[in-house]
């Protein structure tokens, strides 16, 4: 009986893609009608990517083959949701954060942040987590964290090191001067001396090994053990805060801006790169403090005197120090290309802000979009990026000599397709391209429409209610797949409710995309999560105890933020003329 349970789980993802399709292949049999066939398509694709039986992208390339087949989709109408101008706007970004990570600049902005900060415990988490935060908002959360924790392991280790040589120098001069005063006794009192050195010497065998010596290293140790875990857990949760912040920071944030587009062409381009960052920063941030108060309570405590260093600075927060020093100055000085690259990534912002700031006309509208939107983020995106293709990563040397007296070669660009094609996640571009093809058969089949029927009766339940129960939902989902199969699945659903019940579309859509970025509570649950889990000492509890609070603290956090400045910024009190959506195929 054990042989055949072990069989079953080697092979359980053979069996899984043999048996779902075959189980759920009565749907579209006894039903005949569109929208069963395009259910059978999102359930099946739902199973695999929840299991991964096949890997993310494999399954996402499933609508290319079951929507022409059941009648669904043309193939050729299929094929083109997998390139639109969203996936365009990831290309870009993610071209931006391989240069920048290519020549090491954000491992120097990263340096550069915590010399300003210090190593004092709470400032040095502060410093990590706003570091890490910011990071994630450009290059990609795996990434910063990857960087970021192996800084930290040494910081901390550097500080644990210079406490414990501090504590012997301590002991040694306690020693040496206990010695002195031990000898000025024995020459004094002649009659007590076998007896007391018999004492002082049994003392002194004790001390090297005393309990007192070895009490206080396990509490040192123990200190920073947990310094380690607080650490660690701060920077993979930074990095999944971090990239909720701007449009191109995570994948679900781009998948709802293509939902958007896809199921309300006539919104008007309401998500943009500029009030996406509107809304979702100030988010970020207030997530942010709380996250760190909450890590700052279970690692650190509140005695501030101590955490924030009150005082005089000790030996080891000067060694401390000194480790970030050198590891700054290892980089050496800024060169031409990290120069180039800072340059471009700063006008990229700019661009992706004034093209359309919403409170005054975009050079995009001044220039190219008065009759239609011509110029988009994506446009701008890959303007920029494809700059790094062009310009040499050193100062062109014109008629300069090699040292065997050739011509200096020419040098090469600042991003070549090796490197590219090397650090591109290519799977993404097909995960987001199986989302919009999933949203667009959705709305062919008539199945958006019959979900949203079958949603009417939500209209009595408070919106605010509803968008914190569907973030806990999605906050849970999150921890057991994948956050973009997570948004893939969940938005069109959404879209669908929100017409149903009008409610303004993006009052669900926009708290929902960001809780599937609230995957704090598991190793599995995203790459940071998973890397800071093998450098922490940390245990499956550790993480669960943090990550089951700030999940919370996440959807209340994200939930506030809809119901204040949201309401403001993009009018959801009312549901808007574009959101009327009755087309049918």
């Amino acid at each position: 009986m054990a042989g055949c349970h072990t069989w079953l789980w080697r092979y359980r993802n053979y069996i899984i893609i043999v048996l779902a399709p075959l189980l759920l292949l009565p749907l579209p049999l006894i039903i005949p009608t569109p929208q069963a066939k395009c259910g059978y398509a999102i359930i099946l694709m739902a199973l695999y990517w929840c299991t991964e039986c096949i890997p993310l992208a494999v399954t996402a390339l499933l609508p290319v083959i079951l929507f022409p087949m059941m009648g669904v989709m043309e193939s050729g109408e299929v094929c083109i949701q997998y390139l639109k101008d969203s996936n365009m706007l990831f290309i870009g970004g993610l071209l931006v954060a391989i240069a920048v990570e290519h020549w090491n600049l954000h491992r120097r902005i990263a340096l550069q942040v915590l010399l300003i900060v210090g190593v004092k415990p709470s400032l040095l988490m502060i410093g990590f987590m706003s570091t890490t935060a910011f990071l994630s908002m450009w290059i990609s959360n795996t990434a910063s964290t990857a960087m970021m924790l192996p800084i930290a392991n040494a910081v901390l280790q550097q500080l644990c090191d210079t406490e414990a040589n501090a504590e012997q120098r301590d002991y040694d001069l306690t020693a040496a001067k206990d010695g002195q005063e031990n000898q000025a006794f024995e020459m004094s009192d002649t009659t007590e001396v076998y007896d007391k050195k018999i004492y002082l010497n049994d003392s002194s065998i004790n001390i090297g090994v005393s309990p007192e010596a070895e009490l206080r290293r396990l509490m040192r140790e123990q200190k920073y053990t947990k310094l380690m875990k607080g650490m660690s857990l701060s920077v993979c949760y930074a990095a999944s805060i971090g990239g909720t912040a701007t449009l191109t920071g995570t994948t679900p944030n781009v998948i709802m801006k293509g939902q958007i587009d896809e199921l309300f062409p006539n919104n008007g381009g309401i998500i943009n790169f500029a009030s996406w960052f509107g809304f979702a920063f100030p988010n970020m941030v207030l997530m942010l403090a709380l996250s760190w108060l909450w890590l700052q309570f279970m690692f650190l405590g509140f005695n501030f005197k101590e955490s924030f260093g009150c005082g005089a600075q000790k030996h080891s927060d000067k060694e401390g120090y000194k480790v970030i020093q050198d590891e700054h100055r290892k980089l050496g000085r800024m060169s031409f290309a990290e120069g180039c690259v800072l340059v471009i990534f700063i006008l990229l912002v700019l661009l992706w802000f004034t093209r359309e700031p919403g409170f005054i006309p975009g050079w995009a509208t001044v220039l190219f979009n008065k009759d239609k939107t011509y110029v988009t983020d994506g446009t701008v995106a890959i303007l920029m990026s494809g700059l790094f293709f062009c310009i040499p990563s050193n100062l062109p040397g014109f008629f300069r000599m090699s040292r065997d007296g050739a011509p200096t070669k020419a040098p090469t660009p600042l991003l070549t397709w090796d490197v590219v094609h090397e650090k591109m996640p290519w799977n993404i571009l097909l995960l987001l391209g199986g989302g919009f093809a999933l949203a667009h058969g959705s709305e062919k089949s008539g199945l958006s429409l019959w979900l949203g029927e079958s949603l009417i009766p939500l209209q009595s339940i408070p919106p605010f209610a509803i968008s914190i129960l569907l973030c806990l939902l999605v906050a849970m989902f999150t921890e057991c797949s994948s956050n973009t199969a997570t948004t893939t699945l969940f938005l069109p659903i959404l879209a669908s409710m929100a017409t149903a019940i009008e409610v303004h579309p993006l009052y669900v859509m926009f708290p929902c995309t960001i809780a599937a970025s609230l995957a704090f509570m598991l190793p599995v649950a995203t790459p940071p999560n998973a890397i800071a889990f093998s450098y922490g000492n940390l245990k499956v509890m550790d993480m669960a105890k943090a990550g089951f609070i700030l999940n919370f603290l996440g959807v209340i956090t994200i939930n506030i933020a809809i119901n204040t400045w949201g309401v403001a910024m993009f009018q959801l009190n009312t549901f808007p003329s574009w959101a009327n959506v009755t087309e049918t195929p």
